[in-house]
């Protein structure tokens, strides 16, 4: 195949040595695609390409004079990777689109890498049984060790026929064909109540409507664990009042200088509501890479009346906000990149919390105890301090020097 893959990069993501922006399954299914095109099968605007990380499926049949790619990338990351090695291989013609209709509508052929959870899966798989053509071949791969029956189970409640094919250096292509009807009311988003809180989730969400244990933790060390909340009087709409004033001493943060607050990487928004619910006073800002995570945060905030007072961005590490806007950041870090474990997303947090704190702001983080970061955070934020520690998660304080 003649496409310079080894010249595509994953800025603004991770970049290191064991990290690349493209993989075996990429070529797999750039090849089955042009295949299936040169043999009168799908034109360029009947295909729609899902999951393309750094845009190594999407840019491949577009340099092979494929135009009208469509193409959904859940990471903002994924989508200025592509925009930027678009750019750098001088290629135009593909169409950017949110997992909608618009993204699958008359399409013949499906292209995706397959996402980590069944989940996520369970979404795409509906969309595309419900608004591609019916005639539509969707082809789903994998690395190998990262694959499951149940996958093609998931598969399978949208397509009749799921056939997976041999491995190719470690990848495998499964085959979906003769989409089922699908029900009126679409999988998701879902929602689940949690001791008062509302959670709202897409499939693509992290956890889901479930509440995640270092999320839990950090919530009850701030004191914003809904019943802290409510058996200290303070609930939503009661700004100014003793009730207020009473939950604001339940937590640790310096309420007297709070004035806006960043949930960064806030996946469904639970650190987001919960502080506005418990702080009517404060500015929060809920910002985090993934288009599923924004979507199911904003339906969050929205399900627990604060929407009025949380904003919701889709963007990559807090880049579009300005320095030393915040007076509070809140964190719980991933530890993988993709289906790889890499520190490198958490560093990368750290020093967006250092440039978005105002000097003598503070960064509460939750992360596994297993880790280390307090050092991390001492160099690149400033005086860190433990405030918790679980078996499994320590809490963390960092005063922006």
């Amino acid at each position: 195949m003649d496409f310079p893959f080894s010249r595509l990069r994953r800025w603004p993501d991770v970049e290191a040595e064991n990290l690349q922006a493209h993989d075996v399954t990429d070529l797999l299914l750039v090849e089955r695609a042009l295949a299936v095109h040169a043999g009168g099968g799908a034109r360029g605007a009947e295909i729609a390409v899902i999951g393309d990380e750094y845009g190594a499926i999407t840019l491949a049949l577009t340099a092979a004079g494929l135009g009208g790619v469509r193409v959904h990338q859940d990471l903002v990351t994924g989508r200025r990777a592509l925009a930027r090695n678009a750019s750098e291989l001088a290629l135009s013609g593909f169409v950017p689109h949110e997992l909608d209709a618009s993204l699958l509508s008359d399409a013949r052929l499906v292209l995706l890498q397959l996402p980590k959870s069944l989940a996520e899966l369970e979404e795409i798989t509906d969309a595309v049984a419900r608004w591609a053509a019916s005639d539509v071949v969707l082809l789903a791969g994998g690395r190998v060790k990262h694959m499951t029956l149940a996958q093609n189970e998931v598969l399978g409640r949208g397509f009749a026929r799921v056939q997976a094919e041999r491995a190719v250096r470690k990848s495998r292509l499964v085959v979906a064909s003769d989409p089922r009807d699908v029900p009126a009311i679409r999988p998701f988003p879902v929602s689940a109540d949690h001791d008062g809180l509302t959670l709202v989730a897409q499939g693509g969400a992290f956890a889901g409507a479930k509440l995640d244990i270092g999320t839990r933790v950090l919530l009850e060390v701030l004191g914003l664990g809904r019943s802290q909340i409510r058996k200290n009087g303070c609930e939503s709409g009661e700004t100014g009042s003793a009730a207020s004033d009473s939950c604001h001493r339940s937590g640790v943060v310096n309420d007297a200088a709070v004035q806006t607050v960043v949930d960064l990487g806030c996946g469904t928004g639970a650190l987001a509501a919960s502080y506005a619910l418990a702080h009517p006073e404060a500015r929060v800002i809920a910002t985090d890479r993934s288009a599923a995570a924004v979507a199911s945060a904003r339906a969050t905030v929205a399900a627990n009346g604060v929407a009025d007072r949380v904003t919701v961005t889709l963007d990559d590490a807090g880049s579009d906000l300005p320095d030393g806007i915040a007076d509070v950041v809140l964190l719980n870090p991933p530890f993988h990149l993709g289906t790889s474990v890499h520190t490198g997303a958490a560093t990368r947090l750290f020093e967006a919390a250092a440039r978005l704190l105002r000097p003598g702001g503070e960064l509460f983080t939750v992360y596994n105890s297993s880790l280390g970061y307090r050092a991390e955070l001492t160099r690149l934020v400033g005086p860190t301090e433990q405030l918790d520690r679980t078996p499994k998660f320590t809490v963390a304080r960092s005063v922006r020097r």
